[in-house]
């Protein structure tokens, strides 16, 4: 299948985006209309640029108004496609995508549309060309495509096709059913967008939030399977409206669209020509590694210490050092040239990789690579890492190595049996507005893992987006957080940070208070909260009077869901990089998202 991307996709130029798209490895360019108006030189220019590019014009878009239109407008719609008849001829391009009509004076009738675009297709053969129609989600009189493939059946020309556009789909609640009924060859174009569910009007919606497959919400891989039941195989292509895209990189945006299109063609049921391995989600976080200098390492080793973290080795020749308790392992990397060394001169201390159990690592390392995410492999303990946002690393940590590796870098010291901790609950990133879209694409198109429902969090200063990345089993849990407004805790973090960086790391506990008198006995300060915060509380939960009292007493936040309690207590940052949390949860599924204004707060009184 030939994968293509629409250039209203993009950010910049026409010559920019020609680089872009040749550049991510597309074969395909849909040519959007603007595009080629703005373009600083002629028709054949462009051409000339793209077939050096070894493009192929998919189809010249869009051509808009047509059908239904009464006279005098009907005879001028003709003349307009004549006009981009001759244009195509001299673009080099077959394919002319027309939308549905949304014009007030467009005349409905589904014959009436068949036989303008009968007349359409006859002059289109005429000149060698092809028009595919496509239903608009808002089209005045066809919305449908079931109406849009009706009114092509009926046209009955070999030259008028249908254009198939996911979002247009999904959008208006569309059922699927028709598509697999529908022959492969009179399908002409697919296009396919993704996006978040959202309560709006749907042109709105199209314009500004559409996303790259794998980025949103929408039941893709069903559509994919009733369109292998066609037997369709043209181009399939991106037309993505998005506010973030067309201002963000050209080319780190092309990029991420044509792994969405790899990512995307793997998920049908029936697929057997992909090249890409199963994706298997992450079983645990294997482990956290700090980069850090001798006295910050020190003093994070005082914090972790106070709940329950025991030194649990050191590298024979580097200053490498492990900390752990029950499962978690915490790595502190002080060796000067390294890798850790790097990151922490430009960031700071910071968690500079996370490490993520895998039941096959070359099988997952074999997927990133293919999906052309940058890998690179350690020549000490062998592991191989994916390039995260922000220049962090993920380590593929094979779950059958893993003990071996350890016992291999580390000189063996006691772990004390008793744990205050259990596992490391979830990390939360804090990234910039641009690269939000691109971390769910990573998450989801390597390690297959989901996510939850985007969430909108009020913090003093704006809003903060944040969506969780999670195994089936939420194992392993990756909070995602950015904001558009500058005066957040999120951005002015990201600031302190220089750029995207784990802001908290949340450890399970299976007895709250336990972590709460251990810290206050080490006099390891934690958050302080807000004095209204408990009155709320009382008034909105059915808590004993102790155990709220005890909770105010150590800056315990609490919530609750469907399924359960939740407990939460945060440290303040270390060195207004990152907080250590502690949870503890009695069924809750969640995140704590209603206490998250409160965390916010308190982190601001910090920052100054």
């Amino acid at each position: 299948m030939l994968y293509s991307i629409a250039t209203v996709c993009l950010s910049g130029t026409l010559r920019d985006k020609i680089a872009a798209i040749a550049g991510a490895g597309f074969h395909g360019i849909e040519i959007f209309e603007n595009d080629l108006i703005l373009h600083d030189g002629s028709v054949r220019d462009a051409r000339a640029m793209i077939e050096d590019h070894g493009l192929k014009i998919v189809t010249y878009q869009p051509f808009r108004d047509f059908e239904g239109m009464p006279e005098p407008y009907r005879a001028r719609t003709f003349d307009r496609a004549e006009a981009k008849f001759d244009l195509m001829g001299e673009l080099g391009c077959d394919l002319l995508m027309c939308c549905s009509n949304v014009s007030p004076m467009a005349l409905g009738g589904i014959t009436r549309a068949a036989d303008d675009f009968a007349e359409l297709g006859m002059r289109a053969a005429r000149r060698g060309m092809r028009v595919a129609y496509e239903a608009l989600g808002w089209g005045r009189h066809v919305f449908d495509y079931r109406d849009s493939w009706e009114i092509v059946r009926r046209a009955d020309h070999a030259s008028v096709g249908l254009t198939l556009d996911t979002f247009h789909i999904f959008s208006r609640g569309t059922d699927l059913g028709a598509i697999p009924q529908i022959p492969g060859d009179r399908i002409f174009l697919v296009q396919v967008a993704d996006a978040p569910n959202l309560s709006m009007d749907h042109l709105s919606w199209s314009r500004h939030y559409r996303c790259f497959p794998g980025q949103g919400e929408l039941p893709l891989r069903a559509f994919m399977n009733g369109l292998a039941a066609t037997g369709y195989d043209g181009p399939l292509s991106l037309e993505i409206f998005n506010d973030q895209f067309r201002s963000g990189s050209v080319t780190s945006t092309a990029r991420d669209g044509y792994r969405s299109l790899v990512y995307l063609g793997s998920r049908a049921e029936d697929v057997t020509h992909s090249e890409l391995p199963p994706a298997a989600a992450p079983q645990e976080v294997a482990f956290l590694e700090f980069a850090v200098n001798d006295a910050e390492a020190a003093d994070l080793a005082t914090v972790l210490e106070a709940v329950g973290f025991a030194h649990a080795g050191r590298h024979p020749a580097k200053a490498v050092d492990l900390y752990a308790q029950g499962t978690i392992r915490l790595v502190f990397n002080r060796e000067p040239g390294s890798a850790a060394d790097q990151y922490h001169a430009v960031h700071g201390p910071s968690v500079c990789a996370v490490g993520l159990t895998v039941a096959d690592a070359a099988q997952v390392a074999r997927r990133s690579d293919l999906l052309e995410y940058p890998t690179e492999q350690s020549g000490t303990h062998g592991m191989r890492a994916v390039l995260n946002s922000g220049g962090s690393l993920l380590y593929l940590a094979d779950h059958a190595a893993m003990p071996n590796v350890w016992a291999r870098e580390f000189t063996a010291v006691d772990i004390p049996d008793k744990a205050l901790l259990r596992r490391v609950d979830h990390v939360a990133y804090t990234m910039s507005d641009e690269e939000m879209l691109s971390a769910v694409l990573l998450y989801r198109a390597v390690f297959g893992m989901e996510s939850t429902t985007p969430t909108v969090i009020a913090d003093q200063g704006g809003l903060v987006k944040s969506q969780v990345m999670q195994s089936a089993d939420q194992s392993v849990c990756i909070a995602l957080n950015s904001s558009a407004a500058q005066g957040t805790v999120s951005n002015r973090v990201l600031a302190e940070y220089a750029g995207t960086g784990i802001h908290h790391i949340a450890f399970d506990a299976p007895d709250i208070f336990a972590v709460a008198e251990a810290l206050a006995a080490a006099n390891i300060p934690t958050m302080p909260v807000p004095v209204n915060y408990y009155p709320d509380l009382a008034a909105r939960f059915a808590l004993p009077a102790e155990t709220l009292a005890r909770m105010q007493k150590h800056g315990i936040l609490y919530d609750e869901d469907a399924h359960g309690r939740f407990f939460q207590l945060y440290t303040t940052s270390f060195h207004h990089r990152f907080a250590f949390e502690f949870v503890q949860r009695q069924g809750y599924r969640g995140f704590g998202a209603p206490n998250a204004p409160v965390r916010t707060a308190m982190q601001r009184l910090e920052l100054g």
